[in-house]
């Protein structure tokens, strides 16, 4: 007998991998993506003048963190909030689980990249001195496929803990509701649909600052791309592993 979040629900398909499966396609992924996210950052601000850019969200939310002089910590935490509340809202109920999913994604999602960033950026030089600023054709060619490679792993990490669906990023969650309620399971067009919230962060950080950081042709690259990759790994990358217990509410 299902609950009455599930009858008042659309649950496409049940859950056919063990709890421990989960948990460890989980953490795989998250140190995926935050890796990927850092990257882009890094890289872009690597080369000079600056055309390179990072992720979209990654690249909206670090502009509305200079708006407002957060750290990125900080930044990820509370927009990770805002797209919750959102989510709560197409879906069409409010879920405690699906919301505290999204926070323990979060925290330790946000957590990672602060710690990513500090060792891409040199603060460990024990492990590493951080990468120097790009002062050849060589080193901009390598960052900027370095930086599509960051954009490349987002994409991957969001397939494996979307398909995983144990706990969430709301935006990838955004993203999951809008590609399997809206768009028939086309992940690219979701994945352009999901950008219409950072579009609008990035809009309000110009409106304080009166320029953009962080937006560039990496940032194109990501808005073209990362949700045709997404698709890709969903069946190339573990393809085995199938949508776990997939809730976008009702039709």
């Amino acid at each position: 007998m299902k609950n009455n979040e599930e009858t008042d629900s659309q649950v496409l398909n049940g859950r056919t991998i063990s709890m421990s499966k989960s948990i460890t396609f989980f953490i795989i992924s998250l140190v995926i993506n935050s890796a990927g996210n850092v990257l882009t950052l890094v890289t872009s601000a690597q080369i000079h003048p600056s055309y390179l850019g990072s992720a979209y969200w990654t690249a909206a939310e670090a502009n509305l963190a200079v708006a407002f002089g957060w750290n990125l910590f900080w930044t990820f935490l509370i927009l990770g909030v805002v797209i919750t509340i959102l989510n709560a809202i197409l879906v069409g109920h409010w879920s405690w689980r699906r919301a505290l999913g999204n926070l323990v994604f979060m925290v330790p999602f946000s957590a990672l990249i602060q710690i990513f960033e500090d060792f891409f950026l040199g603060k460990y030089p024990a492990l590493f001195s951080g990468f120097p600023p790009a002062k050849t054709p060589f080193m901009i060619g390598f960052y900027i496929l370095l930086n599509f490679l960051g954009v490349a792993m987002i994409g991957t990490a969001i397939s494996i803990y979307q398909r995983v669906n144990l706990v969430l990023h709301p935006a990838d969650d955004l993203m999951q509701i809008l590609r399997f309620k809206y768009f028939k399971g086309n992940a690219t067009t979701a994945m352009w649909a999901s950008y219409i919230p950072p579009t609008l962060m990035a809009i309000l950080a110009f409106a304080i600052t009166r320029q953009f950081t962080n937006f560039g042709i990496g940032t194109i690259f990501a808005f073209l791309f990362q949700g045709g990759i997404t698709g890709i790994a969903d069946t190339k990358v573990f393809p085995h592993l199938k949508h776990q217990a997939l809730d976008v509410g009702k039709d």
